[in-house]
């Protein structure tokens, strides 16, 4: 079977609602890291068969193959076919995935796989919503099987299962944020953003013909377990889930350039990483966000690793009991597992944060001389994503 490399990945930064992406099309965005991430990669852009990226609303800005759209914009070789994936939160996540298995395959010797989302332009459920007119995505039919709950419900339901309090989601939630801002203060990100240019908007949202640079993430915020205590819960009058202990609506992309290792190291190109094994699987859709339990496991049973061996584990932040559950059932050394802050210090923009994971692994991977990492997700609707990658 053909060995499939990292050769480059980069992310933006990742803004918070309103702020400083919030000014800039998503397809701006999304063209911005895949040009950047050919650039400084030194490949040559027809070697790029496919781009395979993540979104989860497709509407309006985000609609017509946001992907294709994207790679246009960057005026990159229109040859290259593009496809945008929604696997929900693991959109780009599973589109890295795929991209894998296009290389592995030997249909591409090279492809980018990549995603955006911008959750202040586009909010979340826009694809959905009711105003559009064009009834609900889960029928009355859906419900003989299954009852439909909100990821907020599953993630206070997960609690419960596994015995997770108040405190316990708090002093999570204190930890992304401390550690995300210990990331920032030691430089540890600076290998792996982009910066990026976004116009100034006046009052009524037009350009004001100036730009402002956004060069760090913006959803650090100053806090202690004292004020995270006086938060109100978000889903359930007496839930322990409060806007300190959950993921942020937030603008961001990410891209991550893959190709077969012969023709990276025929081309001069430096492989930094392999992809060792990839899954999707599907969980309870009820509790809805166990997915990384059951990927992890299934990742461990394919390859023959357990959790001694991951030297880095980024897990999205969805929820603090998402991580906190998968953590009682995988028992990992904490000190490795988002390291640098997840999604409730850094946020969470949905299609984007998969491919953010990959790139945050690779990359610390690389400043701490470490070997396997795994990126694992939880999905809407009951999916898990998975992946494992080896530093060379």
């Amino acid at each position: 079977m053909r060995e499939v490399v990292i050769v480059e990945a980069m992310r933006t930064p990742v803004g918070r609602r309103g702020g400083g992406l919030s000014t800039i099309h998503p397809v701006d965005v999304l063209a911005h890291v895949q040009g950047e991430v050919v650039r400084r990669s030194g490949v040559d852009p027809t070697e790029i068969s496919q781009v395979v990226g993540g979104c989860v609303s497709q509407v309006g800005e985000q609609s017509f193959n946001v992907v294709r759209t994207a790679w246009l914009t960057a005026g990159l070789p229109l040859q290259a076919a593009a496809t945008t994936v929604d696997t929900q939160c693991g959109s780009s996540q599973q589109a890295t995935n795929l991209a894998t298995a296009l290389v592995q395959s030997g249909v591409v010797d090279s492809a980018l796989a990549c995603g955006v989302e911008s959750m202040s332009r586009i909010p979340i459920g826009s694809n959905s919503d009711r105003k559009l007119g064009l009834g609900r995505a889960v029928p009355k039919s859906y419900f003989a099987n299954y009852e439909f709950t909100s990821q907020f419900e599953g993630a206070e339901r997960i609690a419960e299962k596994w015995g997770l309090s108040r405190k316990d989601t708090d002093e999570l939630g204190l930890l992304s944020q401390q550690r995300a801002a210990r990331a920032w203060a030691e430089g540890r990100f600076d290998t792996q953003i982009l910066e990026i240019e976004a116009p100034d908007v006046d009052e009524e949202g037009k350009p004001t013909g100036t730009t402002h640079t956004v060069a760090r993430d913006e959803g650090l915020r100053d806090t202690t377990l004292d004020k995270l205590a006086q938060l109100k819960p978000v889903a359930r009058p007496d839930g322990v889930h409060t806007a300190g202990s959950s993921s942020q609506i937030s603008d961001g992309s990410a891209g991550v350039l893959l190709m077969e290792r012969s023709r990276a190291e025929a081309l001069g190109l430096r492989p930094r990483a392999r992809i060792v094994d990839t899954c999707l699987v599907g969980v309870d859709p009820v509790l809805m966000l166990t997915g990384p339990i059951d990927a992890t496991n299934r990742l461990f049973e394919r390859t023959g690793l357990s959790m001694s061996d991951i030297d880095v584990t980024e897990i999205n932040e969805a929820f603090a009991s998402v991580v906190l559950a998968w953590a009682k059932e995988l028992n990992p050394d904490m000190e490795k597992v988002n390291p640098n802050g997840g999604a409730i210090a850094l946020g969470h923009p949905l299609g984007g944060t998969g491919a953010v994971l990959l790139t945050k692994a690779l990359h610390e991977l690389e400043r701490t001389d470490g070997q396997f990492g795994l990126v694992t997700m939880c999905c809407g609707g009951g999916l898990g994503t998975g992946t494992i990658i080896e530093r060379l």
